[in-house]
């Protein structure tokens, strides 16, 4: 099935928009005006032979060193574990627009998206409270090892420092340590248990907390790079992981969620839902409704970025016709929501024009989908007036305010909703006489609304839903 044209025209001189970019820069590509002002100076003032701010990985590190990164993260140890992060969050950095540094494409380094994964999954099965029913999942990280270096271990398996080295001693001394180590173990679980009631390792918790987060940001890098999103949009194991983070907002770390979010929306050009539903192998039994039902707890979130990257998860997801199944049933809370974001008491006045261009791209695309979402989205309480709001006001950026008279055409085009449009009649011919940018788009709404009920096209409009 072709999928939906992301934009159409608008007005007479409208074309097809660029597809959609992709959200905000990879973690610590930020900064203020200041800093962004000192680094320029900077930057200038150096030689050619220097390579800027940016911190400069070699194209073939990855190449030579990729079998040593999977296998340092599926280890286990806190100092193998570590440097393997550091290393790929160096490899998966790359500034905007920053011609100076290869991306470094998940296909080179076979195996490193499940290792990743391991990393989160890891983490999440401790940071799961016990009350929760749990499917048990094999432990995979350092499962054979003595110790592995995170928090207390050498307190909780009662060690006196005489642990033997590895390659030294005997095989069957080996063994028989190794036997001590599980019994020690087995009989201190209820005392030092992950997530029991007397756990004295917080700082083992912190660190393997910290490694997921860091392993979250590395997905969330590697995102932003095209080579990648087509083999991540289809690897179910990420899929779940990313809404599974999303879905626990309330108890999981803020930045894990955001990476996840942030990941979901730049692969969502390319993501299908019946994912969850496909024969491929599942590790987390994520449905498409649940993960729909995810997304719509972000978007109901009173944290700017997460419900203004929720509402235009939504808008990019609804581009492609085959996730309809699973979004149609929820469009009536989706406009609701995204017409209270149209209208956010906020005293940043940033922060209400970021959630009302989310809203409007959101709605845009949604207008779109066929005459049922029309007909809603014209009987929802206040969204005309605060279309409106938004083209009077008008609000900074000239395109929210172009899709938002578009929008409005889309409404009337409908025969039904003609006679809610008739009381704004007023308010559309003040635009139409006013701002010479969208009097071409309010007088094809204008001749809509008086035109004749015999007219031919809204006949076939209103048979046809066209």
């Amino acid at each position: 099935m072709q999928k939906r044209e992301q934009s159409k025209s608008g007005g007479v001189g409208g074309g097809a928009s660029a597809p959609p970019a992709k959200r905000g820069r990879p973690f610590g590509s930020g900064g203020n005006s200041a800093a962004a002002a000192a680094a320029a100076a900077a930057e200038t003032a150096a030689p050619s032979t220097l390579l800027g701010p940016s911190l400069h990985v070699h194209s073939s590190f990855a190449d030579q060193n990729n079998k040593r990164i999977v296998l340092a993260l599926q280890s286990g140890l806190k100092s193998e574990l570590t440097w393997a992060l550091n290393t790929l969050t160096l490899l998966s950095f790359k500034e905007k627009d920053d011609m100076r540094k290869d991306t470094t494409p998940l296909a080179k380094i076979p195996g490193l998206l499940d290792a990743l994964l391991s990393v989160i999954d890891d983490w999440r099965d401790i940071a799961l409270p016990k009350e929760h029913v749990k499917a048990p999942r094999v432990r995979n990280l350092g499962a054979n090892l003595l110790v592995t270096g995170f928090g207390n271990e050498y307190e909780a398996l009662g060690s006196n420092g005489t642990l033997p080295l590895p390659g030294l001693g005997s095989s069957s001394q080996e063994a028989s340590v190794l036997s001590n180590v599980t019994k020690l173990r087995s009989s201190s679980e209820w005392w030092l248990d992950e997530d029991g009631l007397f756990n004295l390792d917080e700082e083992g918790r912190a660190e393997r907390q910290q490694c997921a987060v860091a392993a979250s940001n590395i997905i969330r890098n590697f995102s932003f790079m095209p080579d990648n999103e087509v083999i991540m949009a289809q690897h179910r194991h990420c899929l779940e992981t990313v809404f599974q983070c999303i879905e626990d907002y309330l108890t999981e770390d803020e930045e894990l969620v955001t990476n996840a979010l942030e990941t979901i929306v730049n692969l969502a050009p390319l993501l299908d839902l019946g994912i969850f539903s496909s024969s491929k192998p599942s590790y987390i039994k994520i449905t498409g409704k649940r993960a729909v039902q995810a997304i719509m707890g972000m978007l109901g979130s009173v944290v700017k970025t997460w419900h203004c990257a929720a509402a235009e998860l939504l808008g990019r997801l609804i581009i492609n016709p085959d996730n309809e199944p699973f979004l149609l049933p929820f469009v009536p809370q989706i406009h609701k929501r995204l017409v209270d974001l149209m209208s956010l008491p906020s005293v940043d006045a940033q922060t209400a024009h970021g959630a009302q261009a989310a809203a409007v791209g959101a709605l845009y695309n949604l207008a779109e989908v066929n005459m049922d979402c029309r007909l809603k989205l014209a009987s929802e309480r206040w969204a005309i007036d605060r279309l409106l709001k938004v083209i009077k006001a008008p609000h900074p950026v000239p395109e929210v305010c172009r899709k938002a008279a578009m929008i409005l055409e889309s409404l009337v085009s409908e025969p039904q909703n003609r006679a809610l449009l008739l009381a704004y009649e007023n308010a559309f011919a003040e635009i139409l006489f006013t701002d010479a940018r969208y009097s071409d788009t309010f007088a094809r709404i204008l001749y809509e609304l008086t035109s004749r009920p015999n007219n031919k096209v809204a006949a076939a409009r209103g048979v046809w839903g066209m």
